[in-house]
């Protein structure tokens, strides 16, 4: 009787474990879903040979949620080796450079760093 509780217990923390994964994993799709990269944001990075992967998008969407939450409207986004300008309200990235390109920056009411 007690061989066979403890084998409910272990599949059953092994279970809370995948779910738990699995809902992290939701959120982190979620988020990519949340930010959209304009077609000029594409061709700019295409051309810089700048690139993000999954959690790079997470980690975009988190931020500019933050400043949606602070107010910002149009935000330069300091990230990795790259510098992105995002419309925080659509949650779209409509420009990107490389940081030898960041000299003067207009048009923007706030910088996030994201590290």
């Amino acid at each position: 009787m007690r061989i066979a509780q403890v084998n409910l217990e272990s599949q059953s923390k092994s279970l809370a474990k995948r779910q738990a994964v699995s809902k992290q994993d939701f959120a982190n799709a979620l988020d990519t879903a949340q930010l959209k990269i304009s077609n000029h944001a594409k061709k700019r990075m295409s051309a810089r040979n700048l690139n993000l992967v999954g959690e790079d998008y997470a980690q975009i969407s988190k931020a500019v949620s933050e400043l949606e939450a602070k107010g910002s409207r149009e935000s330069l986004l300091l990230y990795k080796d790259m510098g992105l300008i995002a419309n925080v309200k659509n949650h779209t990235i409509i420009t990107a450079m490389n940081m030898g390109e960041i000299g003067t920056v207009t048009n923007i009411d706030s910088t996030k760093f994201i590290k």
